[in-house]
């Protein structure tokens, strides 16, 4: 496969300044997708659609915050220190997947406390979510011609002219990691639904679903930064930077899945008493019989 990939990232501009982009678009899919993934598991608990809304305030910030500082802190600090506006500047591209999970679990950590619900709980009705957003922005990466691949041996890749900054007949074939991650990440969910069926859905064992997520996305993004090009640290080092940050993710889940083998705790989703539930509990409640004795004076 050989394929010139030299796609105008913005679809549509307004003014010649503002313009719908195809990665904004996909962010976008990426919480309403991940809204009604969290949205199904936590109904399917017992919640109700007020504990899923007040989870997306804290996530798309956390998101958002999370992945620009990440990128920030891992990849690019003495320019940040350089030009302190530009960490603002977020439309510009520069968004790291870990720092994104960083804040994610910080929001979900949030969420679980001021809920009173357990962060394992939480966390492994989230997990959908996250393999869906992992999935579409990095097809948003490839609209936007970032995060490449190193150069192949010339019989097959893709040529970004954009990110390289030459006519495309020079820009040189690349590995296009920014699919191999997407497909990876629709493996992933993949993976987690069959988990969450083979376990019994509601009947799994707390902190499964995270721990499959954490070593397999990681385990997968491991193998896939050896096709990456290089960013942060030089050329001869022998990891990437994504290399180096999804070692302990992926050891941490491979380490819970272990435990929750040893000791399982069941799944359970703390109920709170709503006027909801407690109309659908009055519904299900048969009706008290009068008794036929008489009350005595």
């Amino acid at each position: 496969m050989k394929l010139i990939w030299d796609i105008d990232p913005i679809i549509w501009r307004i003014g010649g300044v503002v313009g719908l982009r195809y990665y904004g678009l996909l962010f976008s899919c990426v919480l309403l997708g991940g809204y009604f993934l969290f949205l199904w598991q936590v109904k399917r608990a017992g919640g109700t659609d007020d504990d899923v809304a007040a989870m997306v305030f804290p996530g798309a910030i956390g998101t958002i915050v999370g992945a620009r500082l990440g990128h920030v802190i891992f990849y690019e600090p003495w320019y940040a220190l350089q030009n302190p506006l530009w960490v603002l500047e977020v439309w510009k591209g520069g968004l790291a997947s870990h720092g994104a999970t960083i804040g994610l679990l910080l929001a979900i950590w949030y969420y679980a406390r001021r809920h009173g619900q357990s962060y394992a709980e939480c966390l492994d009705r989230f997990c959908f979510s996250a393999a869906l957003a992992a999935t579409l922005v990095r097809i948003g990466n490839f609209f936007n011609s970032e995060i490449v691949g190193r150069p192949t041996d010339g019989t097959w890749g893709v040529r970004f002219p954009r990110y390289d900054m030459v006519p495309a007949a020079e820009a040189p074939l690349r590995h296009p990691t920014q699919l191999y991650e997407a497909a990876m990440g629709l493996a992933v969910l993949g993976l987690l639904l069959w988990v969450d069926r083979r376990l019994g859905g509601e009947k799994r064992p707390r902190g499964a679903i995270t721990a499959t997520f954490g070593a397999a996305y990681f385990t997968g993004r491991f193998v896939v930064e050896f096709f990456k090009a290089h960013q942060a640290l030089p050329d001869a080092f022998p990891l990437t930077m994504g290399q180096l940050l999804s070692i302990p993710a992926a050891l941490f889940g491979f380490g819970w899945l272990w435990r929750i083998y040893r000791n399982p705790v069941p799944s359970h989703w703390n109920v709170v008493e709503t006027g909801e539930n407690q109309a659908k509990a009055t519904s299900h409640r048969p009706a008290r019989r009068k008794s036929g004795r008489k009350k005595k004076r």
